[in-house]
């Protein structure tokens, strides 16, 4: 049996099983999020973002094709391994902790598809928030794409099998010390693996309270990709535009 459950944002998404369950998720809809979002900000051409905890870089590929100048940092080296395939001259990727501060400042910091609230340690959080500040240029953006914890919890499903490449993740969800818990387990190469995600269950009200802590103002929130009005039971995303 293997199990890592100790800071499992660094092991989980380290491994190869990591993509395989999340392998289908929705570019299409991801690449309207980033036209309708760069649109509304107003970014300029040839700007600069910070994608913060950019994963295999799936957003920051798209931006760089928008003509951006384009940083994706993230803690996986694995993943930024990846993403390093992708290089050019306007599209870089590093292995980066979020917490702290990186060392340019841009016109935009996006942290999207819910890459926060991981730690366990409250501090972390905040120091996330200090850091997309410090890293802001005087008219840049910070944006924060979470889930809406509220509506995920009133419509989780606690158990779920997917069967994916020829492996059978069974998937339990529930709740626990104020984070959303996912168990996964499933055998692959004759062994057996258990991870799990914990994600704390931030609401808007919670963001409001960080953001006020590390001096930044929240300037527009919006519920789903489309930048419509935020709705706490109806909205399934939290998308918050702050500096």
């Amino acid at each position: 049996m293997i199990t890592d459950t100790k800071n499992w944002f660094t092991s989980w998404f380290d491994t190869p099983f990591y993509h395989i369950l999340y392998k289908d998720r929705d570019d299409t809809e991801a690449h309207i999020f980033m036209d309708t979002l760069t649109n509304y900000l107003n970014i300029p051409e040839s700007g600069t973002i910070l994608d913060l905890a950019c994963g295999k870089g799936r957003h920051a590929v798209y931006l760089n094709t928008l003509g951006y100048h384009v940083t994706g940092v993230d803690l996986s080296e694995n993943s930024i391994k990846h993403a390093k395939q992708f290089e050019n001259d306007t599209l870089h990727f590093e292995v980066h902790d979020m917490c702290k501060p990186y060392h340019t400042q841009f016109d935009a910091v996006f942290n999207l598809f819910t890459s926060f609230g991981y730690f366990d340690k409250d501090e972390d959080n905040l120091n996330t928030i200090k850091a997309i500040k410090s890293n802001l240029k005087d008219y840049g953006f910070g944006v924060i794409d979470f889930m809406n914890s509220e509506f995920v919890i009133d419509n989780l499903v606690p158990e779920e099998h997917k069967l994916i490449d020829g492996i059978d993740f069974h998937l339990k969800r529930y709740v626990e010390d104020q984070h959303i818990v996912k168990d996964i387990s499933f055998s692959a190469n004759n062994k057996d693996y258990n991870f799990q995600e914990r994600v704390r269950g931030f609401t808007l009200d919670d963001f409001k309270q960080l953001f006020e802590k590390a001096n930044v103002h929240l300037l527009d929130v919006f519920g789903d990709y489309k930048l419509r009005k935020f709705n706490t039971k109806t909205s399934e995303r939290l998308v918050m535009i702050f500096k």
